[in-house]
This record gives C-alpha cells, structure tokens and sequence, in this order.
C-alpha cells in the first residue's frame, strides 16, 4: 500500500479511507475532495502487496488453544523420572521409545493430558549432557506450603536451599533438577494446575507481549517493572485466572537483549484446531516457519512449528489427533507405560 501524506479538509475520514480502498491506497482527491480547502494529495511508489487474510488475522482469538506440553532434552531418562516423582509429586503418564531413531519421550504431570500441562522428556540414546544455556528461566510449580515441601524433598535425600525467600511479594524456593533445569516452588492456596508458570528471558518485553497476543492469541495478565532491579516481568496466558492455566512469564533484564540458548531446552507444545491455519496466520503476523503443517511419520498427528522474535520454538498441535495419541490402543504397542499406582498399558 502506498503511503499518504495529508488530506483536504472537507474530506471526511470515512470519505478519505473509502478513497484509499478504491485506489489501491493512493490517496488520489476523490469527488468530496473538491472543496477550496483541497490540497493535492501524493503518493509514494506502493510497496509489495501484504500477503491476503482471508480471515486469518483472527484466527489465533478465535481458535480452541492450551498449553499441552514443554519439552526439554535429559542426560539420564531414569534419573530424571526419579527425582519428577519424588520432589515434585508427578506422575508418569506415558513413554513412547522410537529405536530406530535412537530416541525416548516420556510424559509427566499431574493429571491426564487431555486438561493438564506436562512435561515431556527427550532423551537420545548415548548423550547425557546437555548445555542449558541462558536464556531459558525456570519452570513453576506451585505448592500450598514452599517450606513444608522443602522438607519432605530433604527428607528423601535431595539438595534443598536452606528455605523459602520472598521475591517480589511471592514465596518460593529454587531447585535444579538431575540435569540444571530450575524448578521455582511458588507458594499458592489453591491452583488447580500446579504446573503453574514456564519462564523466558526476553530482548523486548513489549514486543513479546503483543506477538503472543496477536500471533499466540493469549491474554496479558500483569507487566510489572522493577526500575530498583533493572527488571520487567510480564505474563501471558490462555485464561485469565492463573490459577487454572500455565503462565507464561517474560523477564527482561534492562539492557540485555541476547541470551545464548543451549541445547538442553526444545519448545512448547499448544493444541489447535487446524494446524493449516495456525500456520497462515502466523506468517502472516510475522512468525517464523520451522516446519511447515503436515502429518509426523509414524504417528500421523498433523503439526506446525514457528519461532516467536526471540527464536523460542513453539510446535502446534492438531487437537483431534492429540486426543486421539491419548487413546490406550494408540500407545499398547510401545514401550511399559506405568503410572503412580503401578496400572500398566502392554
């Protein structure tokens, strides 16, 4: 679209916009720009045509969406179930073993998958270190009581600090799993899902507030800047009781706008309605494809990947096949799946 420079001024608004939609954005007088007061109105050389909507501009507001799952690589898949089950209280889900690809998932949380958030291990057979980077921040967990859970995790024999600190009115506590990720304990009353918050480090807090907006279709919860600690935190979720979903939270830090990310950290998971069109509208507000929609091999859900503006990777879900991955039958054949109270899938 070209653009203008000024109007007449007896050309109303609503005249003068129906005056650029009938040129093709040149701002060319029509006939109510006639009047004494006219000014000749210029055009600038228009510039490629911005890529069609065809409705999808709206698509990621009006779109089914929730946080399914993170994913993130560990260095000792036993390990790591291990200490999930006993300092943080999860249960494990599902595993899905690929041999021929050298891979492990395993899935866990703290209620089924289809109306909780889980975490999703990789692990790839043989590597058992991974760099975690910088930019990565921490994963929330919340707790009724930070100190009484610290506790019980000492009690079991793992390294806890000292106790609970008050960080910006909240209490919590800071963990490191086997592998260095940062587990936060956030002490709340009542959360109906305790995998309460994922937590990354941003260049432009701003910005990443109105791409997950727009693009992500969330909602801005809080910003809260700290001039005392050179620090901006926003947070971004599906629903606005925090309580009920996982929070993003954004954390800059005034002047940082580069954090290396590692290898350990892979990305999020969102179910939606159509991949096809996530991805449309996506590209056409400015997100990066990393895998274009399509079905995965082998599993046959449809997927879509995209990047945000800080290179944080975010694969999109078909929610129909989702439920359908859920299904007992769909995993019978993979590996011993076993749950808390030791039920078994063969």
């Amino acid at each position: 679209m070209g653009s203008y420079r000024t109007r007449c001024g007896n050309c109303t608004p609503a005249a003068y916009e129906a005056h650029l939609k009938a040129t093709g954005g040149c701002a060319k007088p029509g006939p109510k720009c006639t009047g004494p007061t006219s000014i000749k109105m210029e055009c600038s050389p228009p510039s490629s045509p911005p890529p069609e909507d065809n409705g999808l501009r709206g698509w990621p507001r009006q779109d089914r969406r929730r946080i399914l799952h993170v994913v993130y690589r560990v260095g000792d898949i036993e390990k790591s179930m291990k200490w999930y089950e006993d300092c943080l209280g999860m249960q494990i889900l599902r595993k899905r073993d690929v041999p021929d690809e050298k891979y492990m998932n395993v899935f866990m949380g703290y209620g089924m998958e289809d109306n909780h958030t889980t975490v999703e291990f990789t692990y790839n057979y043989g590597v058992t270190k991974y760099d975690l980077g910088a930019a990565f921040g921490h994963f929330g967990i919340a707790v009724t009581n930070v100190q009484k859970a610290l506790d019980a995790i000492k009690k079991k024999g793992y390294k806890t600090p000292a106790g609970p600190t008050k960080e910006r009115n909240e209490v919590c506590a800071f963990l490191e799993d086997p592998d260095g990720y940062k587990v936060k304990l956030i002490q709340r009353k009542n959360s109906r899902e305790p995998f309460c918050q994922l937590s990354y480090r941003v260049a432009d807090v701003d910005r990443s507030i109105l791409f997950h907006q727009d693009v992500y279709g969330m909602k801005l919860l809080a910003r809260k800047d700290y001039p005392k600690d050179k620090k901006t935190f926003a947070y971004v979720a599906y629903d606005m009781d925090e309580t009920r979903s996982t929070v993003l939270e954004f954390e800059y830090n005034y002047g940082k706008t580069d954090y290396p990310k590692g290898t350990g950290y892979a990305q999020l998971a969102i179910g939606t309605e159509d991949v096809y069109k996530t991805a449309g509208a996506t590209e056409l507000l400015g997100g990066k494809t990393v895998r274009p929609p399509g079905a995965l091999p082998k599993f046959n859900t449809k997927i879509y990947s995209n990047e945000d503006l800080d290179g944080w990777k975010t694969v999109w879900v078909d929610n129909e096949d989702f439920a359908r991955e859920l299904e007992p039958a769909s995993f019978t054949h993979q590996v011993k799946c076993t749950t808390r109270n030791d039920r078994q899938h063969l």
